[in-house]
């Protein structure tokens, strides 16, 4: 592997922990390499795992911030401590089967940005410290409810008590908590079977690596700021910005912006500081 500077996608396997998949990769890479997630699943989880390696580092939050998309089964007529398989499970004694059309009327309440609890069991911070921590400890806690999008939700299959569906979501979204929400919307109770993430922005399952293969090539830091407006900049802005001064822009933008030399390398994020100015926030030599 001669670039270590980049992007791969794994395919996490179920029953791990995302550091533990990115502990498995930098065996891949030479000592103190630096390597990274960006964006967390639950051991119960499995699909893409997109991992930051050298430089991709620093762009780890753009990544963060591309939709997700995963593929979900719900179980109803039950509830788990978790809202996963991993329990322990309790049974709604009262459950009956909504139906399909009732099913698919509560699942677009959750359409669009609403309020959200992550689970008891998350790495939410309560008062400083893991929710899963407290719950482990023999406190379960749930923590402060937050602001997520999801963009949408298909039902791929319904056949109680079970429900597929593929979801498109945005940063900081629980899989888990909707499947909660939703089972207590319906009265049936509910929680995660399974979860796959199908896609990170562009990065797909289509591309995404087993661990126990030998090490991938990896891909452009640029693929880390498909999101962000992009700007190709003359050989004398970007000596500018290399050398952190501010170049005068001949648009006006707004927000973090991609700038790109002639060759088509990443060069900087640049952030306008006011109409026409363009300062540099991250720098790549």
């Amino acid at each position: 592997m001669e670039r270590l500077d980049g992007w791969l996608v794994i395919d996490k396997p179920l029953g791990i922990t995302s550091r533990d998949a990115v502990d498995r990769a930098a065996h891949w890479f030479p000592r103190k390499t630096r390597i990274g997630h960006a964006g967390t699943l639950d051991p119960l989880a499995t699909g893409v795992l997109v991992i930051a390696v050298g430089k991709a580092t620093r762009l780890i939050e753009y990544v963060q911030d591309m939709l997700k998309t995963y593929t979900a089964t719900f179980q109803f007529g039950v509830t788990s401590a978790t809202d996963d398989a991993e329990g322990p499970i309790a049974i709604v004694a009262d459950a009956v089967d909504p139906g399909q059309v009732a099913v698919e009327a509560a699942l677009a309440t959750f359409i669009g940005n609403i309020e959200q609890t992550p689970p008891a069991y998350s790495a939410a911070r309560i008062d400083g410290q893991r929710a899963y921590a407290k719950a482990r400890a023999g406190s379960p806690t749930l923590p402060t409810p937050k602001m997520v999008r999801i963009d949408g939700i298909d039902v791929l299959n319904y056949s109680y008590p079970t429900l597929r569906v593929r979801i498109r979501c945005g940063k900081g979204t629980y899989v888990r908590s909707l499947a909660r929400d939703l089972g207590a919307k319906l009265g049936t109770g509910g929680y995660v079977t399974e979860l796959r993430r199908d896609a990170v922005g562009g990065f797909t399952n289509a591309e995404a690596t087993p661990l126990d293969v030998a090490a991938p090539e990896l891909s452009p830091l640029a693929r880390g700021v498909a999101a962000l407006p992009r700007l190709e900049l003359a050989d004398d802005a970007v000596h500018r910005l290399r050398m952190g001064q501010t170049i005068v822009m001949d648009a006006s933008r707004g927000g973090d912006i991609a700038c790109f030399d002639g060759l088509g390398s990443l060069v900087a994020i640049g952030r306008c500081s006011d109409t026409l100015k363009l300062r540099p926030v991250k720098v790549f030599h």
